[in-house]
């Protein structure tokens, strides 16, 4: 690797890896506002949406500068295709935190006692498996982004979950149809979130082991 790619790559790295903490606090502060139904707090997601938006442009742009200026082959260019795909993934995430935080102004404007399913928990399980998928994509790690793949399932089996109490208790009491509606489009959204974390997994995988797993086994 020239000394000029190598800067390259060291600087395209340090700007995926600051997209990462922002993307990653974004999520954390949109499910806070929806746990707590806090207004100010979504708010200030959506506020923050533009920056994550700058940085998912600064990035793509010097994902391109290297593929035009250096012509990096074998691993160098597995990491800068790989980082054009998770820096997508990232903005994704941080789309689909403004979501929830919407859904949590809106729930603030009708407070209520407690949210009656296991919300909560989702968050935990895809906040792990999103933690995870970037601390195996800063520690190239591929064991873990593989860990990340298997732990998708827990996640879809709980949205599936949510989306079958939320029925039930529509028909239980229609009046709570608007606010149960809203908190199952934040488990569908959480459930993204949890697609994309598997996505930037299948990414690194892909990074360190020159392996395509989207459609197939991650061993």
């Amino acid at each position: 690797m020239s000394v000029h790619l190598q800067r390259e790559i060291s600087q395209l790295k340090k700007q995926l890896f600051s997209l990462c903490a922002i993307v990653e606090d974004q999520v954390q502060m949109a499910v806070r506002s929806l746990l707590q139904l806090d207004a100010d707090l979504a708010q200030g997601v959506e506020n923050r949406d533009h920056d994550i938006d700058l940085q998912e442009i600064e990035v793509e742009e010097e994902c391109l500068k290297i593929l035009a200026l250096h012509q990096p082959v074998a691993v160098d260019l597995r990491l800068v295709i790989a980082a054009l795909k998770i820096n997508n993934d990232l903005e994704r995430i941080g789309d689909l935190a403004v979501n929830i935080a919407h859904k949590a102004q809106s729930l603030s404007e009708e407070p209520y006692d407690d949210i009656p399913f296991d919300i909560d928990g989702m968050w935990r399980k895809t906040q792990t498996m999103l933690r995870d998928a970037l601390d195996a994509m800063v520690n190239m790690d591929a064991a873990l982004a593989a860990d990340v793949c298997r732990r998708d399932d827990e996640v879809d089996d709980m949205k599936r979950s949510i989306r079958l109490e939320v029925e039930r208790m529509i028909a239980a009491d229609p009046k709570q149809t608007r606010r149960l509606m809203r908190l199952a489009a934040a488990s569908r959204n959480l459930e993204r979130i949890a697609d994309s974390a598997t996505n930037i997994a299948e990414d690194v995988i892909y990074m360190i082991e020159g392996r395509i797993v989207r459609h197939g086994e991650t061993e």
